[in-house]
């Protein structure tokens, strides 16, 4: 390996994709177990490499230098080799700097509350100090040293102006996790979440739901790796092409969630704009029929409405964790607030508003098998379609132009 990223697990990470997209070298993921990180370190066999969890700390005992940030921090999340000996840096904090300052988060004279106390914890309280934050407090499931607990924290910090969460909670696999209840936090303006997958972390979308600047972690990951790459080649590279990769890599990973009516053409319009992006194409309903061995309508009248409903929240909680898909969903989907939080975490609803006199019942829709039943099913549900979608599509007798306006809609998406 020339060029890569080491780590005890990698399953969940973008960064080969980031790497690839600044297009200078070969990258590789090299997933390191505990007691082989010794002889890979002393072995030298590559150029340069990142460095993630749980690593951060352990490589530094076999650098022939650190530089001074990631001293002071006390965590290496890049190493050069240089003739044979390894050069150490920390190219999270300018990364997470980047983040901060994208999102408009302002630290100055602030209360920052810091969740965690690993590697990247550190980062987060090199950041606060040298952004002149008023106080800083870490939190921690246990009480050490200065650190405070999570039950502290609601009852002594709840005053907190800035949380950076730096534990792993929420990230992929488990993306419905939160590490804390910002309702105990009356005075928060700003959330910075580590985690990068999910793209919106629970903790990201609660905080925005609350109308709180919030923002996850995808954008330190990509500009931290811009300046692990100048690090690696010794090319300045600028800040443009991390604004660059971010954008490319956000509307890549970022899932094109269809909801709406029964026969609103969520499958044949997903179909054709999954054809035309070279995506995934998943059906919730057709994932379903997968699971339980049978149709819906027979589903339906063996077990009710009830029952499918929770097949359903089962089968969107899965699909709901895939990055860079087309998912068109059940017409009932929104009907759970769980499915539509779930769905946004890593996805964008686009509501395929289709006109009521243009949706034809048919008997494989159990609950809209009849004219009155679909006219019924739109009183009940259009507000929600509406209510819940970050994009409303207007339908059109027009099948390749409803899947191209919902293309377009998507690559001008603000990220």
């Amino acid at each position: 390996m020339k060029y890569g990223c080491i780590a005890e697990k990698l399953g969940h990470s973008f960064s080969r994709d980031i790497h690839k997209k600044i297009g200078l070298y070969e990258y590789e993921l090299r997933e390191v177990a505990k007691g082989e990180l010794d002889g890979f370190m002393k072995a030298r066999d590559f150029l340069g490499i990142n460095v993630t969890i749980p690593y951060k700390r352990d490589v530094m005992p076999y650098l022939y230098e650190i530089d001074g940030a990631a001293k002071r921090i006390g965590a290496v999340n890049t190493v050069v080799n240089r003739d044979g000996k390894l050069y150490g840096y920390n190219t999270d904090l300018p990364g997470m700097r980047a983040l901060a300052e994208s999102a408009g988060i302002e630290i100055s004279g602030k209360k920052v509350l810091i969740l965690g106390t690993g590697g990247t914890s550190h980062t987060a309280r090199e950041l606060a100090c040298s952004l002149g934050a008023q106080e800083i407090v870490t939190v921690s499931r246990r009480k050490f040293g200065g650190v405070v607990t999570y039950e502290e924290a609601y009852e002594r910090h709840g005053d907190a102006d800035v949380i950076i969460n730096t534990t792993p909670v929420g990230m992929f696999p488990d993306i419905k996790g939160t590490p804390v209840d910002i309702d105990r936090f009356a005075s928060l303006t700003g959330v910075i979440d580590a985690v990068y997958n999910p793209i919106r972390t629970r903790l990201v979308m609660s905080a925005i739901e609350r109308g709180i600047n919030a923002v996850g972690g995808l954008r330190m990951l990509v500009s931290q790796a811009v300046f692990a790459a100048e690090y690696f080649t010794g090319q300045a590279l600028g800040d443009g092409m991390a604004a660059r990769i971010y954008d490319e890599l956000f509307r890549e990973k970022e899932n094109i969630v269809l909801t709406g009516m029964p026969g609103s053409g969520k499958s044949a319009t997903g179909r054709r704009i999954a054809a035309s992006m070279k995506r995934r194409f998943i059906d919730t309903d057709a994932e379903i029929v997968s699971r339980v061995g049978m149709k819906i309508p027979d589903y339906f009248r063996e077990y009710g409405e009830a029952a499918f409903r929770e097949r359903e929240a089962e089968v969107i909680a899965d699909i709901a964790k895939v990055h860079g898909s087309v998912i068109a969903t059940g017409g009932g989907a929104v009907l759970r607030e769980e499915n539509i939080r779930l769905l946004k975490q890593n996805g964008r609803i686009y509501y395929l508003d289709r006109p009521l006199e243009w949706l034809t019942p048919t008997s494989s829709r159990p609950l809209a098998s009849d004219a009155d039943a679909i006219r019924a099913r739109y009183a009940e549900r259009h507000d929600i379609y509406i209510g819940t979608a970050d994009e409303i599509i207007k339908m059109k007798d027009d099948r390749d132009g409803n899947a191209a306006e919902i293309i377009r809609e998507h690559e001008k998406t603000r990220t």
